[in-house]
């Protein structure tokens, strides 16, 4: 049986990657895990993380936070 990720099934991989995001954010500006996590859900980076058709979904924390800082 073939698996595919689609804007149907994407958001199960989306907890993960955000949370990623956020320690990252958290331990370089000194802000709480939740602050950061917010921080990230309102972002343009997220909303396109959520998007599977912009393929953000193949990136790690590092790369996201990377994008993320790019279009703040």
């Amino acid at each position: 049986m073939e698996r595919k990720i689609t804007n149907d099934n994407l958001y199960l991989l989306l907890p993960a990657k955000a949370v990623g995001v956020a320690q990252i954010y958290a331990g370089k500006h000194g802000v709480s895990p939740i602050e950061a996590l917010r921080l990230f859900y309102q972002s343009n980076t997220y909303k396109r993380l959520e998007q599977e058709e912009t393929k953000l979904w193949h990136y790690g924390p590092v790369a996201l936070y990377e994008e993320f800082m790019e279009n703040q």
